[in-house]
């Protein structure tokens, strides 16, 4: 069969530290995990109107994490934490190309801030800071490497991502601020209304369990049709 094309959304950096020009940044393991998975790894530039067409090249798009927020207002707070920060040129374009790509049936997998924006998409909201809204929380910037687990969660039994893992409980890396506060209409953090259509608040694109190599080898599969 052919091999599926994913497109994966970037990061974008004002000048500075690698160019004196902005720039597009992506971890290499979010490439090389779909590489493994049997997909094509393509990279899709910041651009809203364009988000159609990239749309008719891939078979499958992943919306990557960033060290940034989804701006409040798209979701209708009234208020703005003053730890968030936005890039509303990357969030239109992960905005338009994620509604765009739901619309079309094609699979969406959604990773930590991807999972966020996926669910202001789908009309739910997100707790702007968490230690300042859920008292005696967890770590959720773990202080150990990104490679090892953070804290473990719990799987919903009957879920795509339970079918998906096996697992009714999961250790997981955790690097946020953020998350979901209500899901969006019949959510549970995925859509049982689409094919594929998965956000997790973790990354697992570094890989640290088998678990995380299931959710990209399950994605691609969809994918690839």
């Amino acid at each position: 069969m052919a091999q599926p094309v994913i497109g994966l959304t970037l990061d974008h950096e004002p000048p500075g530290g690698y160019s004196k020009f902005p720039w597009y940044a992506i971890r290499e393991n979010y490439c090389d995990a779909v590489r493994r998975a049997g997909g094509l790894p393509i990279l899709l530039p910041h651009d809203p109107d364009a988000a159609s067409d990239y749309l008719d090249r891939i078979d499958g798009l992943v919306v990557t994490g960033g060290g940034f927020d989804v701006d409040p207002a798209l979701f209708g707070a009234a208020t703005r934490h003053p730890s968030v920060t936005t890039k509303d040129r990357r969030t239109s374009f992960e905005l338009a190309a994620t509604k765009g790509a739901l619309d079309r049936g094609m699979p969406v997998l959604g990773i930590c801030g991807g999972q966020q924006l996926l669910n202001v998409a789908l009309g739910g909201t997100l707790i702007q800071h968490i230690p300042d809204e859920v008292p005696g929380c967890v770590a959720h910037r773990q202080p150990n490497p990104r490679d090892e687990p953070g804290h473990s969660v719990r799987i919903i039994a009957g879920t795509l991502l339970h079918r998906i893992t096996g697992a009714a409980d999961l250790a997981v890396n955790s690097a946020h601020h953020q998350a979901v506060k209500e899901a969006g209409p019949g959510l549970v953090i995925e859509d049982p209304r689409h094919r594929f259509c998965l956000g997790v608040q973790w990354h697992p694109e570094f890989e640290i369990n088998e678990a995380d190599r299931r959710i990209f080898w399950a994605f691609v599969e969809v994918a690839r049709g």
